[in-house]
């Protein structure tokens, strides 16, 4: 066994985390209180190649593994997730079917102009009453001459307000089978789509929308594939991308981490800073033996993409882990700063924030304990 990274993938996360710090952290604080993305950050991304860095350099990508996924991931969460999640929304969720499925037409069109940020994608799955279940939705495609008519409705789609096309979800065919869900890549704008932005508690300078959808229309030829029936294709893509958003969830530990050893190194009371007492000793401790454990995890999960062998129960064990671990650990980190954990200036409540998203987005908590369960057979 080899936990060592490759010396090209050290070379990547120092890469990445000069970039976070030096161009995306002082980015952070506007963008937060504006909660708008900073759009030309797509075509940044792009020209470092990391809107490509899980795909072949024969498709147009940078040709890293998943593990170097991960990295990237990690370092960018460290700064600031909310650009993290509008990156990942775009780089995975939004163009991974294209680049699994996609017709030749679909990738020139679709994929390859989203690799280099010029066109930014979101992934439209979840809907008002559907949570979690993916077989329950609503939203329906009915085949017309020349295309396709949908309707129906889409609930907090990251980067819907700024997306120049979805990769969206619709239901084919009335049975409540996987056969019957289809992917469309629907362009924006559309006469038949209304796209409403939401405020939000987490990830706050991450856009993201209710979309409504009537009447609108599709074209035949963005069908994902050319053909319907592409649910598997979603199931695969959100296995894979709970890994990636556990090291999401990862980076934002570390972060919290680090800003509170920071204040506890330089916090004093009683002539002594407060790292010194065991009380606050031990709570970074357990912090950081926390965060090792869920990283392990992450990378493990990493590794089984990069092997073919990645499950459902593996891709929920791993996204259970560190998302509750941030949450855990970016809470120490107020209570940690104290008064101070509470108020703008200092990163750790924005972190925590962002991190409650990840015990909901991308299925929920519960839901991974169901897939666990159901890998142990219950």
């Amino acid at each position: 066994m080899d936990y060592s990274f490759t010396a090209e993938q050290e070379d990547l996360r120092r890469t990445v985390r000069r970039f976070a710090e030096n161009e995306l952290a002082p980015l952070v604080r506007d963008a937060e209180e504006t909660e708008t993305f900073p759009r030309p950050l797509f075509r940044r991304f792009g020209a470092l190649g990391l809107n490509g860095v899980r795909y072949p350099e024969a498709d147009g990508g940078s040709g890293f593994d998943k593990v170097s996924d991960c990295i990237v991931r990690e370092e960018m969460s460290r700064v600031c997730q909310s650009f993290a999640s509008s990156w990942s929304a775009h780089s995975h969720l939004g163009i991974w079917p294209i680049w699994r499925a996609g017709t030749e037409g679909q990738k020139a069109d679709f994929f390859r102009p989203a690799l280099a940020g010029e066109r930014i994608a979101g992934f439209a799955l979840s809907e008002p009453d559907g949570g979690s279940d993916i077989r329950a939705l609503r939203t329906k495609a009915e085949k017309v001459p020349g295309g396709w008519r949908l309707n129906g409705s889409k609930l907090y789609i990251t980067n819907a307000p700024i997306a120049d096309f979805l990769t969206l979800a619709a239901r084919t065919h009335p049975d409540l089978t996987p056969a019957a869900i289809s992917l469309f890549l629907v362009e924006l704008p559309n006469p038949g789509i209304v796209v409403n932005r939401l405020k939000k508690e987490g990830i706050r300078a991450s856009d993201t929308g209710l979309v409504h959808i009537s009447d609108a229309f599709v074209p035949d030829a963005c069908l994902l594939g050319g053909r319907t029936g592409t649910y598997p294709i979603i199931l695969d893509s959100l296995s894979e991308n709970r890994v990636g958003v556990a090291a999401n969830a990862l980076g934002m530990a570390q972060g919290a981490l680090e800003a509170a050893l920071e204040f506890a190194r330089t916090r004093k009371v009683r002539g002594k800073t407060i790292g010194q007492y065991q009380a606050i000793a031990h709570k970074l401790a357990d912090m950081a033996a926390e965060i090792e454990a869920a990283r392990w995890l992450v990378y493990y999960g990493a590794w089984r993409v990069d092997q073919g062998t990645l499950d459902a129960a593996t891709a929920a064990k791993v996204k259970l882990v560190a998302s509750e671990c941030a949450v855990r650990v970016s809470e120490a980190a107020i209570r940690i700063h104290g008064g101070a954990g509470i108020m703008s200036e200092y990163p750790v409540g924005r972190i925590h924030r962002d991190a409650l998203v990840y015990v909901i987005g991308e299925g929920t908590s519960e839901i991974q304990r169901n897939l666990i369960a159901r890998g142990l057979g219950l």
